[in-house]
């Protein structure tokens, strides 16, 4: 009787290394068209409009890559963190609490407007992301608990304390009872660039991203990361501290999460709402892991994960497909990168009789 059977690699395969993530994105599209030929529609015209016509406009590719900017940003400092074993699940909270932070002052003192707000903005988001992120480091260090429970838990308690602020004591006094922040001023605003769609976050996101590969690749600091997250045990016989790194990877990853959603309150939003967000820190777990957590594959996979963003709400208008598409693509997208990672470690091998005695094998 012919079986399957997953024997695992003597050494990780480079080249399913480098398929993987385009055989996942081809098996997301394939699932894809079936997802809407099942519900009616056309699947090569669904198909178009969700992945192709969003590149075809000005706008709209200003549009993607606006929407990539948080995503990318997220995305390296969670990089960071896996790379080093420590599975920060909460950049949505994260990124919450760094635009609370960083909107306290225009909503605080509104009056405050000079050269110096935006800048503090900056620093304030970046400072409440990371302070934010310390608490499942430093939970994770002393007491031991996983991480990954205690970082989502605090995405909720994120996400009603925004809530309560927008529709309490942070409510514009002048906004007929509407929940959200006053408008930020012009000094509180980051500013456009090319002026069209796209503000000044995509540009030091960019930045940020090279300095973190540079970090990474060329810094001791970076070897530390790899060593540590690949061989602990070796890590320490060097001399590297893992609670240290734990509480610096989270510290990061908070930082630029927090960095991120004060970009986007003082960018694309220019307030505070009651959600601020549809979901970057989730989506930015997919796209580190499909930009093999490395900042060059992050900048390419946050584009296209702002694919699915931009594409969900074109196929929506154009053909009155559920915006939720977009949520299941991603999720989908997640599935199959997992799944093609399996044979970066094992290769599949027909079995039609007994395996010799022996021999290592996983079924």
């Amino acid at each position: 009787m012919m079986r399957i059977e997953l024997v695992k690699r003597k050494e990780h395969s480079q080249l399913m290394l480098l398929l993987s993530p385009l055989i996942a994105v081809g098996l997301t599209a394939i699932a894809a068209g079936l997802i809407f030929s099942i519900s009616g529609h056309n699947p090569l015209i669904a198909l178009y409009k969700f992945f192709v016509e969003p590149l075809t406009q000005q706008w709209s590719l200003e549009a993607t890559i606006d929407k990539a900017t948080p995503l990318i940003l997220i995305g390296c400092g969670l990089a960071v963190c896996y790379l080093s074993n420590n599975w920060n699940i909460g950049a949505e909270g994260q990124f919450v609490i760094g635009a609370l932070f960083g909107s306290a002052l225009p909503i605080l003192y509104p009056d405050f407007e000079n050269v110096a707000t935006l800048p503090l903005m900056l620093v304030f988001g970046a400072l409440g992301g990371a302070l934010w992120a310390l608490i499942p480091a430093v939970l994770k260090t002393r007491f031991n608990t996983n991480e990954i429970l205690t970082s989502l838990m605090l995405v909720y308690v994120a996400s009603l304390l925004l809530d309560y602020l927008v529709r309490g004591p942070w409510r514009d006094p002048g906004g007929y009872n509407f929940p959200e922040s006053r408008i930020f001023s012009d000094a509180a605003t980051l500013p456009e660039v090319l002026g069209g769609l796209m503000s000044l976050s995509t540009p030091i996101t960019i930045v940020i991203a090279l300095v973190l590969a540079v970090v990474l690749a060329k810094t001791r600091k970076g070897f530390e990361i790899r060593v540590m997250g690949e061989s602990p045990r070796a890590g320490s016989f060097a001399g590297f501290s893992a609670k240290r790194l734990t509480l610096f990877s989270f510290a990061l990853a908070g930082a630029l999460a927090g960095l991120a959603g004060t970009m986007e309150v003082s960018g694309a939003l220019n307030q505070l709402l009651p959600t601020i967000s549809p979901g970057y820190g989730f989506t930015a777990i997919i796209v580190a892991f499909l930009g093999r957590l490395n900042p060059f594959g992050i900048i390419v996979a946050g584009f296209v994960l702002a694919l699915s963003y931009i594409g969900g709400e074109a196929v929506q208008s154009a053909m009155g497909v559920s915006n939720k598409i977009a949520s299941v693509i991603q999720g989908l997208l997640l599935f199959f990168v997992l799944a093609c990672d399996t044979f970066i470690l094992y290769r599949i091998r027909m079995v039609s009789r007994r395996v010799p005695a022996g021999e290592a094998s996983h079924v």
